[in-house]
Parts: structure tokens; C-alpha cells; sequence
């Protein structure tokens, strides 16, 4: 039996900083190594010092996996590799790492640039962490060493995310990092072999939830922005560059296209145009729909969407604003709120998840005075909607996952407490295996059982799973114990005939036999009992070779042997097998004992 270890060093129990430590096999794993929107403290990334107190990290760890490029995921790489130290291998798709750079920096500049924050990664070590990377194609089998062997899948949630299977001799994890199990405008569902893991860790963000239909969604988004518009007001759509922002931009595209509407849309100005470049770039991991249509149309050239500036935010009228971030925790999108909260026509409309900590998190709970990092106050009377085109799977998701991966165990990650833990009882009602949900810091010991694989003779197979004394078909369901010698040679295993195993070997056989006597007061000759013994025992074992020899002794397959004495008043019948035809010789003296 052996043992899995994960250790969340961030995503326990919690939304954010997604940072997994797995041990599996003698390997230890990083799974991501993001950092956490809510704080600006050393909360906002792992806490590294579980890995080692001092030094280095690169001894300590046999790879790092980045399943997507979004800050909760893969902002803390650069503070990791160049700042506490770390020079192995880092796997991560083609475009999540093309994307990476680009949101990391967009980040360090809010963060240094503008905020003054100091102990924080430069651009240098933005570019020298990205040098360390591997890139991954799905389905490549990538052999980071001897033993570690990882396979990337299409994750859908965004462009280049992926699931990775890690395989370790016999056990294996999938890690799913963010992923969607639906379609969407963009990109396609997830999807994963039936690779039955001994763990599987996914997320856990919609724990609870079950999403409406999503045309219902689509229809009350699109009513709620013409609505707006309609009456003068100014839309405010917070977003991260990349994901919801294409989905949510096609929509409003065709629509503006189909009722001919001439309001301004905007989007955050420089990250769209890199954004739908990578888009165009790496076509063949968006949506059928997309990648079929591509040569006639791109549906990432907008018609009806500009570039925004920031001077248009004092603009007179209605208009639609895509900004960046999309939890308005610091950047344009908080910068827009500010000035547009004040007025009643206008509105905030978050379309995913926002972290604990955030503006936009605490709006979404009802707040409607809003403390500001200079402590000055911000009444909010701009109308706030929430309307979920997340790019997580729901619960329906994460449970039809569970259901075609068919792994021994799963563990939650990337959630929260209370709704993980609903979710992690359903799991063990529905599946019937175990499901762990450790906070940050918290190890969980995952115990795993595997069988070895051998191969057989095909003789030791006939004899021994029809035995002799059975007289029907044997049960495909019933389990049978195989008797034979197990022989390896080199990394292969065999279970051979006893005799065949001597003969490999070069050793002498020494046959160990079992005898036992029968009493019998039968009347007769011996030779009338011999043949009635006889005749019992071809009943007995119709699918074994019974024989009746001159002497008057019977043998019962390969190594029973029978024979009767005594006189006319006193019978004796000896049985004697050996220890391969137990079975056997068990069923004889059963039938031949007179109180049987």
C-alpha cells in the first residue's frame, strides 16, 4: 500500500492563490502557484516555507504544472522562481504561456507602478521565470523524468487551460485545475480520458450551484443592457482581459449587429488587442462554431466594440465598458466605478466569482458605502447585478466529471468552506469513495491499494478456474484463487505451473501428498465397492479424466489416486492427492464417507 500527500498552500477552503503541493510516488508537485486578489500583504502569495524554511526550492520540488494564465493561478511564478529560488522545470500550454507574461506585467504595474508597493517581482524576472518554461501539447505524454510522466486535456474556462494527468508507476492523479464542462460562444467543454486516477483534485468554485439555461441568462444579460442604455445610462462590465470579456463582447456584438444599435462599446484599451491576437493565434483551441467560421469571418474582428480612453470616462451619454480587472480590486475597472457609483441610471453588471476582499465581492453582498484605500467613503447608488457566465463548472459539472474520470478518490480544492463541504457529501453518497477538503496548510494522507500485473499459462488458467469438482459453468463474477509459482524476470511477472517453475529453475521437484482412509462395512466383494466408487467418482468429475487401472486403483485427474481393500465384511478406501489437488481429494472424501 501506498500513500498520496496534498498540502494546499493556498486554494484550501478558499477562492484564490491556487498553490497545491502534491507528493505522490516519492515526486513532489507544485499545481500552480497563484497569488491572492483580496490581499496586499504577504497573504497575497503562497507561503513557501512549507516547501523548505531557507534556501532554495528547486531541490525540494520535481516540477511545477500552471494549468492557466489567470493571476490566481499563475501570479506568484515570478516571486517564486526569482525571488525565494526555483530553477526547474515549469510545464504549461502554448498559449497559457504566451498569455502569462502579458497579465503578469499588466499586474506589476498596477501594483509598483501606480500603488508604490515594494518586494515585488520586476519585468526582468518576469521574462527570466518565463525562460524556464516547457511548453505541453494536450494529449502529449511529457516524461519529466524516469518515473513522472504528465499528460495535458482541454479544460475549456479559458484560452490554453488544461487538466493534467500525473502518473507515477502505478499512481496517478488528475489535477483539474479551472475548468467548464459546458460550451460556451468561445471555446469548447472540457474533456478528459476515463483514466480512473487513484485522486482526483478539482474545484470546487460553484460547489452549490446549478446554472439556470444559459440562453435565459444571455437574453436577461442582453434586456438588462438595453434596459440601461435605453434610459441614458452608463454600463460598467468588470472583466479579466481574457475569457468572459470574448464571450460576453461576441454577445453584444451580434446584438448590436441584429438591433442596429449605435451606443459606444469600449474595451480597456492595449489588453484587447493583444488579447484577440492570441485568440486568432491559437484558433484550434477555441470553439467548433469559431474555428469553422474563421476563414470567412473572424468573430474577434469586432465591428461595434472601440478601444477605450481613459478620458471618455467624464463622456457625456450612454455607453458599454468592458474594464479591466474583473473583481474591481485596483486598475480601470475600480478607477470607472468610482466616478459612475454616484448616479442611479448607471450600472455595474459583474458577470463571474469575485474573491473575499475585494470592492467587487463586498457590492455583490449588498454593500452600499464602500470604504477606499485613501478612507474615504463611496456611496454606491449605481444598480449592482450579478449574472453568472463564469467559465467554472457548477456542482451538475463537477459531479459529471467525477462520473466519467471514475477516480478512487477525490479531494476539493479552489471553494468554499460551507459549500464545499455539502458538495464533498454528495460526492460520497452518490460515488461511494472518499472526498477530502484540507484547508491551507492542512495535509491529507490519500492510502492507495493497486494490483500487479502478471501473466499466466494458459493450461494453469483452464485447470484451475473450471475446477474439476464443479459440475456447472463457473460465475464471471465470483472471484477465484489462482494456485501456481510466481516467477519475475527482470520487470515482468509470471504465474507458471509449479512443475514448469522447477524446470526454469534447474531444481530437484519434491512432492508433498496427503493420504487419508475411509472405513466402510459395506457388504461385497472389494471389486464390487472399487466399482461402485467408480462410477460415484465419474459422476462426481464429469469435466476430469477418471480411470480405472488393472490393479483395481482409480486416479482422479493429475495426482488423486484411490484405491479400495479389506474383505468381505470391512472395506478401507485410501484417497491420497497432493497439495495442487486439494480441492479434489476435499470433495472425495466428502462423497465417499458413510456418514456424508
Amino acid at each position: 500500500m501506498t500513500e498520496i500527500k496534498v498540502t494546499p498552500l493556498g486554494a484550501g477552503q478558499d477562492v484564490g492563490r491556487s498553490c497545491i503541493l502534491l507528493t505522490i510516488g516519492g515526486k513532489n508537485i507544485m499545481l500552480d502557484c497563484g497569488m491572492h486578489m483580496g490581499y496586499n500583504d504577504d497573504r497575497r502569495f503562497p507561503d513557501f516555507t512549507y516547501i523548505a524554511q531557507e534556501g532554495r526550492l528547486t531541490d525540494r520540488l520535481n516540477c511545477v504544472i500552471i494549468s492557466h494564465f489567470h493571476l490566481d493561478h499563475c501570479g506568484a511564478l515570478p516571486y517564486m522562481t526569482e525571488m525565494v529560488g526555483y530553477d526547474g522545470p515549469i510545464y504549461m500550454t502554448h498559449p497559457t504561456k504566451a498569455i502569462c507574461p502579458i497579465l503578469l506585467e499588466d499586474y506589476r504595474k498596477i501594483t509598483v507602478e501606480k500603488k508604490g508597493e515594494t518586494n515585488f517581482f520586476t519585468s526582468e524576472m518576469i521574462k527570466t521565470c518565463m525562460k524556464k518554461v516547457i511548453t505541453v501539447n494536450l494529449h502529449q505524454v511529457i516524461q519529466v523524468d524516469e518515473d513522472l510522466e504528465i499528460k495535458a486535456y482541454y479544460a475549456g474556462h479559458v484560452l490554453g487551460a488544461a487538466m493534467f494527468h500525473i502518473k507515477v508507476g502505478q499512481n496517478s492523479v488528475v489535477y483539474t485545475g479551472d475548468y467548464n464542462m459546458t460550451p460556451d460562444r468561445h471555446l469548447g467543454a472540457a474533456w478528459i480520458d476515463k483514466c480512473r486516477p487513484d485522486l482526483l483534485i478539482t474545484e470546487s468554485t460553484y460547489a452549490t450551484t446549478i446554472r439556470d439555461s444559459k440562453r435565459c441568462r444571455e437574453r436577461d444579460f442582453l434586456k438588462k443592457v438595453h434596459s440601461c442604455i435605453e434610459k441614458g445610462g452608463k454600463i460598467l462590465i468588470p472583466v479579466f482581459a481574457l475569457g468572459r470579456a470574448q464571450e460576453l463582447c461576441i454577445l453584444l456584438e451580434s446584438y448590436w449587429e441584429r438591433m442596429n444599435l449605435k451606443v459606444p462599446i469600449y474595451f480597456s484599451l492595449g489588453l484587447t488587442e493583444k488579447a484577440n491576437h492570441y485568440y486568432k493565434l491559437y484558433i484550434t483551441w477555441t470553439s467548433e462554431k469559431i474555428k469553422k467560421t474563421f476563414v470567412q469571418r473572424n468573430m474577434f474582428d469586432f465591428k461595434h466594440i472601440k478601444p477605450f480612453d481613459r478620458a471618455y470616462i467624464e463622456n457625456p451619454g450612454p455607453m458599454v465598458v468592458f474594464a479591466t480587472p474583473g473583481m474591481l480590486h485596483a486598475g480601470l475597472s475600480l478607477q470607472i466605478f468610482k466616478r459612475w457609483a454616484s448616479s442611479e441610471n448607471n450600472m455595474v453588471i459583474m458577470p463571474g466569482y469575485c474573491v473575499a476582499g475585494t470592492v467587487g465581492h463586498r457590492i455583490l453582498n449588498g454593500a452600499r458605502k464602500i470604504e477606499l484605500e485613501n478612507k474615504q467613503m463611496l456611496e454606491v447608488k449605481m444598480a449592482v447585478e450579478y449574472m453568472s457566465f463564469s467559465a467554472h463548472a457548477d456542482a451538475k459539472g463537477i459531479m459529471q466529471l467525477i462520473s466519467h474520470c471514475e477516480p478512487r478518490n477525490v479531494l476539493l480544492v479552489h471553494g468554499e468552506a460551507e459549500k464545499m463541504a455539502f458538495l464533498k457529501n454528495k460526492i460520497q453518497q452518490e460515488f461511494g469513495i472518499d472526498c477530502f477538503m484540507p484547508e491551507n496548510g492542512e495535509t491529507s494522507y490519500i492510502k492507495t491499494v493497486h494490483n500487479i500485473p502478471l501473466d499466466t499459462s494458459l493450461n494453469l488458467l483452464k485447470r484451475q478456474l473450471v475446477p474439476a469438482e464443479e459440475t456447472e459453468e463457473p460465475d464471471p463474477k465470483h472471484l477465484k484463487v489462482l494456485h501456481g509459482a510466481l516467477l519475475m524476470k527482470g520487470s515482468r511477472m509470471q504465474l507458471i505451473e509449479p512443475a514448469a517453475a522447477f524446470r526454469e529453475l534447474g531444481i530437484d521437484e519434491y512432492e508433498l501428498r496427503f493420504t487419508c482412509n475411509i472405513s466402510t462395512e459395506e457388504e461385497g466383494s472389494v471389486s464390487d465397492t472399487s466399482e461402485r466408487v467408480y462410477r460415484t467418482l465419474l459422476r462426481e468429475f464429469p469435466r476430469c479424466p477418471v480411470q480405472c487401472s488393472s490393479d483395481g486403483s482409480i486416479s482422479v485427474g493429475e495426482s488423486v489416486l484411490v484405491k479400495v481393500s479389506g474383505d468381505e465384511d470391512c472395506k478401507n478406501i485410501l484417497v491420497s492427492w497432493s497439495h495442487q489437488d486439494e480441492d479434489i481429494g476435499s470433495h472425495i472424501q466428502k462423497v465417499l464417507r458413510p456418514d456424508a
